[in-house]
Formats: C-alpha cells, sequence, structure tokens
C-alpha cells in the first residue's frame, strides 16, 4: 500500500535489534518475577524498542548498556511504562503530566505546507481522525512495552480487532480462529464476515486438526491467549511457526495477559491486539483498544481506522497514558491476589472446577509457565449446582462488583452466558468451553484476605 504514507509517521516507534526467541525456567511463584521488572526492557531512547536478552521466569538477565549518550542506562518496563513517548521534560516551566491536544484539527502555515502533506512529504498533523499527539504518547509506550515497530490507538477494543482483521482480509478469504474466543470477535466473525464473503474455520486451543483447515485462500490465523472467560491457552510459538510455515498473517488477543507477560511479537506474530480498556488502562474508566505491530501493518491499521472512523479521542488517549504508568505495580498485586483466590476457590467444596494457569490442576499449567511472565489476574469457576448456584453466588457478593469487563483495580464477577457470551447457541458455548453456571472473575488490587472473605460469605 502506497496511499497516505505519511500518515502514521508521528507516532511510529522503530526496532533495530534483531528478534531473539525468548527463554524462560519454571517454578516461580506468581508475582515475584515482577521484583524486577525494570530489568525486563532496554532502549536507547524513549520510545525505543526493547532489547534481545530477556528475564528468565524467576530470574533477571543482564541486558547490555545502550550506546546513546543521551540516557545510557539500563530502561525497564515500568520505567517505559512512565516515561515512553513523553518527550524531553528538563528544564524550567515543563509540565510533568501528559498533556491533552484537545483539538480535532491543525492548522497549516501555508498552503505549500498543505501541498507538502498531500504529497507524503509532511509528518504533520492534519485532523484527529488521522492522528494527535496524545494519541501518539499512548501508542510509543504500547509499542515499547511490546517490544514493535508501531502502534495504533483506537476507540475500543473491537475496534483495534476489526481493524486489524479488514486491514488484512478481503472478500474470498478465509480466516482460521481459535473457537475459544472473547464473544465480542465470535460475533464479529460468525455475523459480519460472512456478508463480506470471508469463510471462518474454528479450531482448538491445543490446534489439533488445524492442518487440515489450511488451503489456498487462507491468510489469517487469529488467537486468543489466554481465553475469554475459559482461561485457556494456546502455545503461542506453536502457533505463530504454523502461521509462518503456510505464509500466515498472524494475529493474537494479548488482552488477558497484557505485554508484561508475554510479547507475541519476539515470536514472530505480525500484529498483537488489546482491549486497552482493561489492564492497560486499568482504572474501569475509559473505552480503548490498541493494535501493535511492524510499520507496514499498523499504517494498514491506521487505513482501517481513518475510513471506518475508529478513532481514539484524545481524552481517552490521555486516561490511557495514566493507567499505562502504573500497569506493573497493579499487575503484580493482582496476580498474587488471583492466586491466593484460586488457591481458596479450589479447596470450596460447592466449587466444581477453578481455571487458573497459576494452578497445578489446571490443563496449561506446564504451558503457562513456559511461554508468560507470571499467571495473570484472570479466573473462572464452575460450582457444582451449576446455574442456580453461580447467580446465587454473584447476587450475595458485597465487595466483588457484579459488573461486565476485567483488569482494571475494582475485582468483579459476571456470568460470560449473561454478557461477554450473550447470544451464542448452547453448542457455541460449548465449542467455546463456557458452561452457564461459569463465574468469571477479574482480580484487582484490594487486600486478597477481603476478596477471600467475600466469596466465603457469598458460597455460605
Amino acid at each position: 500500500m502506497n496511499e497516505l504514507p505519511h500518515i502514521y509517521s508521528r507516532s511510529l516507534v522503530v526496532c533495530t535489534s534483531a528478534r531473539r526467541r525468548p527463554t524462560f525456567l519454571n517454578g516461580t511463584l506468581p508475582g515475584l518475577f515482577f521484583l524486577d521488572l525494570a530489568r525486563i526492557f532496554q532502549s536507547a531512547q524513549i520510545g525505543a524498542c526493547p532489547p534481545d536478552l530477556w528475564p528468565q521466569n524467576g530470574s533477571t538477565m543482564k541486558t547490555t548498556m545502550p550506546t546513546s549518550k543521551v540516557n545510557a542506562r539500563l530502561r525497564g518496563a515500568q520505567t517505559n511504562a512512565v516515561h515512553a513517548g513523553e518527550g524531553n521534560k528538563h528544564g524550567v516551566g515543563v509540565g510533568v503530566g501528559t498533556p491533552i491536544a484537545r483539538t480535532s484539527t491543525f492548522t497549516f502555515s501555508s498552503t505549500a505546507e498543505m501541498k507538502l502533506w498531500a504529497e507524503g512529504k509532511s509528518k504533520a498533523y492534519i485532523y484527529s481522525r488521522y492522528g494527535n499527539p496524545t494519541l501518539a504518547i499512548a501508542e510509543q509506550k504500547i509499542a515499547a512495552l511490546e517490544g514493535a515497530e508501531a502502534a495504533v490507538c483506537t476507540a475500543s477494543g473491537m475496534a483495534a480487532i476489526s481493524s486489524a482483521l479488514l486491514g488484512a482480509l478481503k472478500s474470498g478469504d478465509e480466516l482460521i480462529s481459535t473457537a475459544q474466543l472473547y464473544g465480542g470477535t465470535y460475533r464479529l466473525m460468525r455475523d459480519v464476515f460472512g456478508d463480506l464473503g470471508i469463510k471462518v474455520h474454528h479450531v482448538g486451543t491445543d490446534l489439533a486438526g488445524i492442518e487440515t483447515l489450511v488451503n489456498s485462500r487462507t491468510r489469517v490465523l487469529y488467537v486468543e491467549s489466554p481465553t475469554n472467560p475459559t482461561v485457556r491457552l494456546v502455545d503461542v510459538e506453536k502457533a505463530a511457526q504454523f502461521a509462518k510455515k503456510h505464509n500466515l498473517i498472524s494475529i493474537i488477543d494479548n488482552t488477558f495477559a497484557t505485554p508484561l507477560l508475554q510479547q507475541p511479537i519476539k515470536l514472530g506474530y505480525d500484529m498483537v491486539v488489546h482491549s486497552a480498556t482493561k489492564a492497560l488502562a486499568g482504572h474501569s474508566d475509559v473505552i480503548a483498544g490498541v493494535a501493535v505491530g511492524n510499520k507496514k501493518w499498523m499504517e494498514r491499521v491506521q487505513h482501517m481506522v481513518i475510513y471506518l472512523g475508529g478513532s481514539m479521542d484524545p481524552e481517552a488517549a490521555y486516561l490511557l497514558n495514566r493507567g499505562i504508568k502504573t500497569l506493573g505495580l497493579r499487575l503484580r498485586k493482582q496476580c498474587e491476589n488471583a492466586m491466593a483466590v484460586a488457591n481458596f476457590l479450589e479447596k470450596h467444596p460447592k466449587v466444581a472446577h477453578v481455571f487458573y494457569p497459576g494452578l497445578a490442576s489446571h490443563p496449561d499449567h506446564k504451558l503457562a509457565k513456559k511461554q508468560m511472565r507470571g499467571f495473570g489476574s484472570m479466573l473462572a469457576f464452575d460450582l457444582k449446582g451449576g446455574l442456580p448456584a453461580a447467580r446465587r453466588v454473584c447476587d450475595r457478593v458485597q465487595l466483588f462488583l457484579l459488573a461486565a469487563s476485567l483488569g482494571g483495580v475494582e475485582s468483579l464477577v459476571v456470568l460470560p452466558a449473561y454478557t461477554s457470551h450473550y447470544n451464542m447457541s448452547e453448542e457455541e458455548l460449548a465449542r467455546g468451553g463456557v458452561t452457564p453456571g461459569m463465574i468469571r472473575v477479574s482480580i484487582g488490587i484490594e487486600d486478597s484476605e477481603d476478596l477471600i472473605a467475600d466469596l466465603q460469605q457469598a458460597l455460605a
């Protein structure tokens, strides 16, 4: 594509390092790996890409010193979360907070400048649907955290997902996707893609039989790991290798894991998408999305955002920037709380199954230890009493909030069959691993003892 090649240049983050596969050690207690988050990433300048040396699960690996004389020191993930994209703030009277470019349009100094922009020779901002300085800061932060060249912020997670998929697919193409997906993504594929002439094939999280689904029309492999709401894992490296073998465009939803727990770009994925509403923003007060990848794919996604109108508002970008700055601190506490709650639930006599990858009983526990730096803030559980018992628990909680969404500082419970996976048949729910009485839990940053006490009384 060569149309509007300049529209995204303001917020590009270019990586110059070669890719190297991360390695991990097993046996880490949840949360402990966060003690040294500041050693995960290193970069030579604000917004630059992370290095090729990665921390092992439960230990810290030394990184090489950057060559830049401007910032000759190690930069960690949490440092990037705070400072990436912010620019130089040293001097007299410089505002510390992230500025909001609350404007729909931007001026030109002359018609000659306009002509340069139209010809793709100018990086100037023109209109906030095309790009905005506040969005550019968030994009550079997230690109730095994911280890990608570039990112595009969108109005919602579904705007990011749809823009990435529609940017890669056209009528007559076929798509392979895991069956266990966020309900909104599943319904997009089920209810919209057929009308666009795009055929969708579904495969299990174990990718069994995937070789039989690929043909000359297959263009994209789309996976979600961990899955929503069942918290199952896909072998993300195996999926990336399959996509590469068959020359497919690989896209992964990294919302549950966040870039602090896994970085699919380093494994060769073409695009990563997030509902930034969730852990990235982290405060349940903004709707946002983001797509991440190389410059070529992000230009394509940006075109979809411009054409279809899924652009992020500058106020939302400000809230996203604010939230990202505390991501590491929040996620460490959430992981610790989730492990404590999962252990409590697994021992409760009224609970049939607990789905949390940090538990040894989880079918993907070994895979989680291999490919993630921690086990995350999301879990789900089934009650022996089925849907009536699940409704009773949800109606009785006092500290947990009965609300959709996830990843915020508040702990939430919800019935997926009534929310994220509404308007789905029993067959579709079963294929997605969702039982009628499943409760999805988003763990916040409260004291774990209080969360457990609330669940204890709700289950009584």
